[in-house]
């Protein structure tokens, strides 16, 4: 039986965070709103599963935030490693001092759920994006593969955030440049006794099984009650390619914090690959933005994009209130939101692939006064709790760095 066009404001591709996020902030701007997903709910995704500050100003803005933060919240980072600890509380900042972690399963539901139940937003689940019709410039026409059927969406504007690989921001020529620095990580998820542990623990000094420093880091994130997660990322260009494997090195992390933390056998080990720090051109069409990771706004020191992704959404419905010209406008709003920010931390992170950088470096950085001064504000990097309006010492510092660093790398972002 062939059906109507769905005629509709807003079509969102993918409903992870930053889809559900859009849903939500569309729907209370008056918009109407698909939803489509081409899994169904409760699904999972390899993620470190943390939630800083700046997610948690996200989750305020959605009605979320008391909700996650009930069952479990942290203080900050705890980083180890070359012979130092550093304790890097979350800093008096607009974005509040509360962090949390939730399985990305649980989290994504969550906000899923809460997007479908808003006057105004419909929801496909098992819903594929297979084709856009373009004319002129402006995506008239989405077939979507829905319950064995394909249906035609009409869409006055089509949000894409379908994730890292983005298969449906590929049909509208999204390109990633990997060139630049990009992740690649693998998660798993342990029973301890620790699992309320108030602090998201990274071991900046990670090393294989042969004892050899890595381009990355470890991260130990309690979930609250007796799980976490854990989990270790690499950095990697096309030039200086990563030479690892990042399940066996995940296998080797956890052994090797086995005693400390009592950690049971990992489970429901899972990697990915991660486009960092803008590294995308073709990001917006006439009537089309790609929003989250399908943007690359994941900070190429962290690996963090969660946060980036909820802050995207609200930032492109805003933009849809108030132009009409997004195409021009949505790439300047990214660079002028994230750019110069993430413009450093991608040159930082390509020092970082050098393996004769960590070894020298990582000792005066964590012990004695690099550990007191550095690392800390170095924490605050992490946390991705430095803005473009930041005025403070530490933001000083960054953007002056920003500064000194620009004429190396003059890549644009989000071409």
């Amino acid at each position: 039986m062939a059906h109507p066009d769905v005629a509709v404001d807003v079509l969102i591709v993918g409903a992870g965070p930053t889809g559900s996020a859009a849903a939500y902030h569309a729907a209370h701007a008056g918009r109407s709103v698909l939803l489509i997903d081409a899994a169904s709910f409760p699904r999972d995704k390899t993620c470190g599963d943390g939630l800083t500050p700046r997610a948690i100003k996200e989750l305020h803005a959605l009605q979320l935030a008391e909700e996650v933060t009930a069952h479990y919240r942290n203080q900050g980072l705890f980083l180890h490693g070359y012979g130092g600890d550093v304790q890097a509380p979350w800093p008096d900042s607009g974005f509040g001092r509360i962090g949390s972690a939730m399985k990305r399963r649980d989290f994504d539901t969550l906000l899923f759920r809460h997007a479908q139940q808003q006057d105004g937003v419909s929801t496909w689940e098992n819903a594929e994006a297979q084709r856009a019709h373009i004319y002129g410039g402006r995506i008239e026409r989405v077939e979507v593969r829905y319950q064995d059927e394909l249906r035609v969406v009409t869409p006055r504007m089509v949000l894409v955030a379908d994730g890292v690989r983005s298969s449906f921001g590929r049909q509208l020529g999204r390109q990633w440049h990997r060139d630049q620095v990009f992740g690649i990580a693998a998660r798993a998820y342990c029973t301890t006794p620790r699992g309320d542990d108030p602090w998201m623990h990274s071991h900046v000094e990670l090393c294989d099984e042969q004892g050899t420093v890595q381009p990355g880091y470890g991260w130990i994130f309690p979930l609250g009650g007796d799980e976490v997660n854990i989990g270790c990322g690499a950095l990697s260009t096309a030039s200086r390619p990563a030479q690892i494997n990042t399940k066996k090195l995940l296998a080797s992390y956890a052994e090797q914090q086995r005693q400390q933390w009592q950690l049971d056998a990992p489970r429901e080990i899972a990697s990915a690959l991660l486009p960092m720090g803008g590294a995308i051109s073709s990001v917006a069409g006439k009537n089309w933005m790609l929003l989250g990771d399908a943007a690359a706004l994941v900070n190429p020191l962290n690996g963090e994009g969660i946060d980036y992704g909820m802050e995207s959404a609200r930032l492109a419905v805003e933009l849809l209130q108030h132009s009409s010209t997004v195409r021009e406008e949505w790439p300047r709003l990214l660079r002028e939101h994230y750019g110069e920010s993430f413009r450093l931390a991608r040159r930082l992170a390509r020092v970082l692939t050098y393996p004769q950088f960590l070894p020298v470096a990582g000792p005066l950085a964590m012990r004695g006064l690099g550990g007191r001064v550095l690392m800390p504000a170095a924490a605050r990097l992490m946390g991705n709790l430095i803005t473009e309006s930041d005025r403070d010492l530490v933001a000083r510092v960054w953007h002056g760095a920003q500064h000194c660093l620009g004429w190396v790398d003059d890549t644009p972002l989000w071409s």
